[in-house]
């Protein structure tokens, strides 16, 4: 099994269902499989629900990375992160896509539905799952980010 055999998880609350269906179709057409994590109507849900579900399909490994989308992006990016492990970037472009993978490792992307457009999402999104970690000077820092470390007085 390779790396792209393993699937993409995503979420969304209410505000982001119709930009996740976009890019998980988007996904699909690219051969990536995917794992929805809901929600998959317009009724007014909760972003934590779906933040967790996406943080618990990455860390136990069910799922390569996760993709979040909320109205902001902010909310569900701040409940993902409260996960040890998860470095969930909210990007609004695919520079910062782009470098949540090379210099964070970032393993769960959020978008904001109501600030970024498909397109720039779909791009955002293909410069996040192509993009490696380039380690080196950067490996430090986010073994810094991780739960077993502690700053030492």
């Amino acid at each position: 099994m390779t790396p792209q055999d393993i699937p993409v998880a995503l979420g969304s609350d209410h505000a982001g269902v119709a930009l996740k269906a976009t890019l998980c179709e988007a996904l699909d057409q690219a051969g990536h499989p995917t794992l929805d994590m809901g929600t998959h109507g317009p009724e007014s849900v909760d972003y934590p629900d779906f933040a967790n579900a996406v943080a618990a399909a990455v860390l136990d490994g069910r799922a390569r990375f996760g993709v979040l989308v909320c109205g902001t992006g902010i909310g569900i990016s701040i409940a993902a992160n409260r996960h040890p492990g998860i470095r969930c970037a909210l990007v609004h472009d695919v520079t910062g896509a782009r470098l949540s993978r090379e210099h964070n490792d970032a393993n769960i992307l959020a978008l904001g539905a109501r600030v970024i457009g498909p397109e720039v999402a779909l791009d955002a999104l293909r410069a996040f799952l192509a993009t490696p970690f380039a380690g080196g000077r950067h490996e430090r820092r986010v073994r810094k980010l991780t739960p077993e470390w502690s700053p030492r007085p």
